[in-house]
């Protein structure tokens, strides 16, 4: 254990003190579950099950397809549906993922006017909770899997924004709420090709009355990386993409076709901080 503190020590984790104890600093602190800004569901997610698709990135390289794919047999998300304790785990890691963000989004964009908000693929519901602590006078609509919906659930209640929300269950390759006046999407359109982007995106268009808005809160790749801190994260997060759902980040160029294939038309870009940005789109008339 003395070994194991030690090397951890190196990394920020811990410190050793003069009598030899050791304590734990900031960055271990993100390891407890009761961290505000924790990560604790994150970095397991990342060890069990991020690294052994990474371990198949050449594959994934040569063939176009998800190391899941070539590892699990499955596709997209449906892993998550025959493991209730994975999918747990996710939808915790994307929450302490989405709490990193979600006020620099909603500073960003605002959304003030915006009186019923539809929140697509929210997981447990993190960026809707900001969203609707910052307009008091905005509903919501938490929409996902099932296994989602209960845990977007407690955390609403425990937010005390329950009452201004609804929880639906459903899939948005079939269909999403209607009665929007905007529909968002965090981090969801970059775990899907072409394809199945273009469908969920379709799916969102044919909910929406011709005054909605759509908003996609996305990175935003440029159209050239070079040597820094954030490009090589946005790398890393498009290579993950690659092993773990045969996707990957878009330049704002590639979502602007992707939007128009869907019907829709670009409005506006608002940085949201580092390369993350709310796209805001329009149905074309």
């Amino acid at each position: 254990m003395h070994r194991l503190l030690r090397a951890l020590a190196t990394i920020e984790i811990c410190r050793e003190l003069d009598d030899g104890a050791f304590e734990i600093t900031p960055m271990g602190t993100l390891l407890r579950t009761d961290a505000p800004q924790s990560l604790r569901s994150w970095t397991i997610w990342w060890a069990h099950h991020l690294s052994p698709v990474w371990d198949r990135l050449l594959d994934s390289v040569k063939t176009g397809r998800s190391a899941r794919a070539l590892l699990a047999g499955t596709e997209g998300f449906a892993h998550l549906d025959r493991d209730p304790d994975m999918a747990a785990l996710f939808n915790r890691a994307m929450a302490e993922l989405t709490r990193l963000t979600a006020d620099s989004v909603v500073q960003a964009y605002g959304f003030s006017g915006l009186t019923r908000i539809v929140d697509v693929g929210g997981g447990y519901g993190e960026l809707l909770a900001a969203i609707l602590t910052a307009n008091r006078s905005a509903s919501g609509v938490l929409f996902d899997l099932p296994h989602a919906i209960a845990g977007g659930r407690r955390r609403l209640e425990e937010a005390g924004l329950a009452g201004r929300c609804e929880f639906v269950a459903g899939d948005f390759f079939e269909a999403v709420p209607g009665g929007g006046d905007a529909y968002v999407l965090k981090h969801v359109i970059h775990d899907w090709n072409d394809e199945h982007g273009a469908r969920i995106l379709e799916s969102c268009r044919g909910a929406m009355a011709s005054d909605a808005r759509l908003l996609l809160v996305e990175q935003i790749l440029p159209d050239r990386l070079v040597a820094s801190s954030t490009h090589r994260s946005a790398a890393r997060s498009d290579l993950t993409m690659l092993v773990a759902h045969a996707a990957g980040e878009r330049t704002e160029a590639e979502f602007r076709r992707l939007l128009g294939a869907a019907g829709f038309r670009v409005a506006r870009v608002v940085p949201a901080g580092g390369l993350l940005g709310v796209i805001e789109a329009l149905p074309r008339r």
